[in-house]
């Protein structure tokens, strides 16, 4: 397919072979989404053109009054388009943030709608980005339809891929009302970005934003803990990636794997948590060039996916430079920006 946007026209970065740079973390709230949630007096937009919204706590998850940022990027595609120029970005894998997500919901039919018009207007979105923009459908996770929405999102929508928050529905990753989510990924290989959605203990974290400076990242990680102790890593191979580099998790590695030799109730599974992280992915966004170093040591450069958070405040800007300034072997450096990432969601590949 012959993007009508992209390197050709707009003199962006590419490779040969395909794009230079995949960025597979950025977000978007279409329009038709927050009209939707404003007629539903679920959102206020009076504040859009000083680039801040107002959500119900039952959609957002977050305190009565919090200002959201909303750049026009979130739903301005042509916006949306110079910000890749500018950032140095091919193509970019696009998700509903999770302000969006009801992860904190007691009300399921709720969600579900919600996250039914999120996907639609989604879809609707990257199909104007001229074949630069790719979708990520969100997964209501903890609800007995999140299977189904999963595979509408791929089946019908044509997403290249999914997203899902790290709690939903009252549950964590690992209950088993989640099963069919990870059977359903499997199966697919569907690609699926795990971010944050929620925090715990949010009344300690009201203040500073700490919500998403420290909860998210620590939130990152609770639910990658879930899901390895609980054994759904052993039961399910799915396509995981975690944002922000995994927050937490990385560096509370031996920790785990201390607690698995040492603690009888953390001998749920048959191999230490190390081993199952070799099967997860991570983005780059954690902000910090030694700390992108060592992600990239741990994990594996086969492990580490270019990602940038655009279009919000906390957005790695810099990403494509980040990942350059580290001195990789060529087949690596390729492998980060942009070949992990056409590997892991084939349908990219008829981008170029």
């Amino acid at each position: 397919m012959t993007p009508t946007h992209g390197p050709a026209a707009s003199g962006a970065p590419r490779g040969a072979g395909g794009p230079a740079a995949v960025d597979v973390h950025a977000h978007a709230m279409p329009m038709p989404l927050l009209r939707h949630l404003a007629g539903r007096g679920l959102a206020d937009l009076s504040r859009i053109d000083a680039g801040t919204l107002l959500l119900d706590p039952a959609v957002s998850g977050v305190a009565k009054g919090a200002r959201i940022p909303l750049p026009a990027d979130q739903y301005d595609v042509p916006r949306r388009l110079a910000s890749l120029d500018a950032a140095g970005i091919d193509l970019q894998l696009v998700a509903a943030p999770p302000f969006v997500f009801g992860s904190s919901s007691d009300d399921g039919d709720l969600v579900m709608e919600v996250t039914r018009r999120s996907n639609d207007a989604l879809a609707e979105y990257v199909a104007q980005g001229g074949g630069r923009l790719a979708a990520l459908g969100t997964v209501p996770v903890g609800l007995p339809g999140a299977a189904r929405e999963a595979a509408r999102c791929l089946d019908d929508l044509g997403m290249a891929g999914l997203t899902t928050g790290t709690f939903g529905g009252g549950r964590e990753l690992d209950d088993l009302v989640n099963e069919d989510v990870w059977a359903l990924l499997t199966e697919r290989r569907a690609f699926c970005l795990v971010h944050p959605s929620r925090a715990s203990s949010p009344a300690r974290l009201r203040d500073f934003h700490l919500v998403q400076l420290l909860g998210y990242p620590a939130e990152t990680a609770l639910a990658a803990a879930r899901l390895i102790f609980g054994g759904v890593l052993d039961r399910h191979d799915p396509v995981l990636c975690l944002v922000h580099g995994g927050g937490c998790l990385p560096g509370l590695v031996p920790r785990l794997d201390l607690g698995w030799t040492r603690k009888a109730e953390s001998r749920t599974i048959p191999r230490p948590p190390r081993d199952y992280l070799r099967r997860l992915h991570f983005d780059t966004a954690v902000f910090d060039d030694t700390a992108l170093r060592r992600l990239i040591e741990d994990a594996g450069h086969d492990r580490v996916l270019l990602g940038t958070d655009l279009p919000f405040d906390l957005a790695d800007v810099d990403a494509v430079a980040a990942v350059r300034r580290q001195g990789l072997d060529p087949a690596a450096e390729r492998a980060v920006l942009a070949g992990n990432a056409l590997r892991l969601v084939p349908s990219l590949q008829q981008w170029h």
